[in-house]
């Protein structure tokens, strides 16, 4: 979409701002022609102060809604406590915030450190130290399965292993030591396995593959074999973590612990970029002082966020909410069963409707955005409705009506 074509309709304020960010921005997004201004629960607003629901979250990061009243206060009481030291030194934050988050998960302990693909980062470490060290892989010979239509962020070695080549060009030499399979092929996985083998990891969902969903008992399986083949099994729930498919964990779903699962978006409640890894003791023991660390990662601010938004997820049971509401919004499209909608995909309130043949979904977003919704375009003809977790019922229904109106335009003869 043109610069022009964005800013044509909108109010003068607006047209400025798109115009400056069009002129110092890198340009690596292609953004909604909306400026937001403030936000509260699930609504943003814009400069012209139209009201828009957030059916997207951040991508999970705003999974308690925007501006949660005891995320922020804890934000603004610990920001005038003491929020960054770095590691070279304790907090009276950290290890209470990762001993809930261990807790929480079923897991031995934690690694903090700020972004999603950092998390993800942290857990090739572990793994390839893991092979190296405990299975005698030798140096530089360790190998990760991981699966076709992967999303897992954008460093060098992970854009390396990535399905989509737009991510991967220009960014080369690409890291080695990835070999990718099939998307819930169970056999595909038992074939690529090698005595060079060190992990598998995973996606529980694909988000940005489309909201795909693996067979039912693959996760289970890969669990058995994993653990046959004495290798381990790193799940990505960055995205998918934290109540957001209805459960604490997607993995939960199939009742298996991976070796190791990276968490983000949500752990920093909206406020703060926090991500973690959390492994079994087996794992995260091959780190030691000086393998890894990050000045950011885990500091006093992030961890009491990060905490109390562990609280927040458990005391509002947003993992029960999400289950119901998610089944909620999926009845109601379901049941309209438009012409538009060629497929329903997801768990919980992580969910991926598909287009049919010739609906353009870019313009569908467009017209949600108009419609006042906002929601993106994952994988081509797919969109995302992921709402915070806090959305109530009657909300959920005024924006399945919109979305079936919205979608009778593009439908009508």
């Amino acid at each position: 979409m043109s610069e022009t074509t964005m800013q044509r309709g909108t109010d003068p304020a607006t047209a400025a701002l798109l115009a400056l960010d069009a002129k110092v921005n890198a340009p690596i997004y292609t953004s909604l022609p909306l400026v937001a201004t403030r936000a509260q629960d699930v609504w943003i607003w814009d400069l012209a102060g139209k009201r828009y629901l957030d059916m997207m979250s951040a991508y999970s990061a705003v999974s308690f809604g925007h501006a949660h009243p005891r995320l922020l206060a804890a934000l603004t009481d610990q920001a005038g406590r003491l929020s960054v030291t770095s590691r070279a030194m304790h907090s009276d934050q950290l290890a209470p915030f990762l001993a809930t988050l261990v807790e929480m998960t079923g897991q031995a302990r934690a690694l903090p450190m700020n972004s999603g693909a950092e998390a993800v980062e942290t857990a090739i470490k572990a793994v390839r130290k893991w092979g190296h060290t405990v299975k005698g892989i030798p140096d530089d010979q360790a190998e990760i399965i991981v699966f076709d239509g992967n999303f897992h962020g954008r460093t060098t070695t992970i854009v390396s292993f990535s399905s989509h080549p737009e991510y991967r060009a220009g960014f080369g030499p690409l890291t080695p030591g990835f070999v990718s399979v099939p998307f819930g092929d169970i056999a595909a996985v038992r074939r690529a396995i090698t005595p060079r083998t060190c992990a598998v990891l995973i996606e529980p969902i694909q988000g940005e593959g489309g909201v795909i969903v693996p067979p039912a008992g693959f996760l289970k399986a890969l669990r058995a074999l994993c653990d046959t083949e004495n290798v381990m099994l790193v799940a990505d729930e960055i995205q998918t973590g934290l109540g957001r498919t209805g459960a604490m964990l997607a993995c939960d779903h199939e009742g298996i612990r991976p070796d190791a699962v990276c968490l983000g978006k949500a752990l920093g409640g909206g406020f703060l970029p926090v991500s973690a890894v959390v492994g079994s003791e087996a794992l995260m023991s091959v780190f030691h002082p000086g393998d890894h660390g990050s000045t950011f990662g885990g500091n006093a601010l992030a961890a009491r966020v990060g905490h109390e938004a562990l609280q927040v997820l458990r005391d509002e049971r947003l993992c029960d909410r999400a289950q119901t509401s998610g089944a909620l919004l999926t009845a109601l499209l379901r049941e309209a069963a438009h012409p538009a909608i060629a497929d329903i995909r997801g768990k919980g309130l992580m969910i991926g409707v598909q287009f049919a043949d010739g609906i353009d979904a870019e313009a569908v977003c467009h017209a949600l955005m108009a419609a006042g919704i906002i929601t993106k375009v994952t994988h081509h003809a797919t969109i995302r409705l992921s709402p915070p977790l806090t959305i109530d019922a009657d909300t959920l229904r005024w924006a399945a009506g919109v979305l079936l109106q919205v979608l009778d335009h593009f439908t009508a003869a």
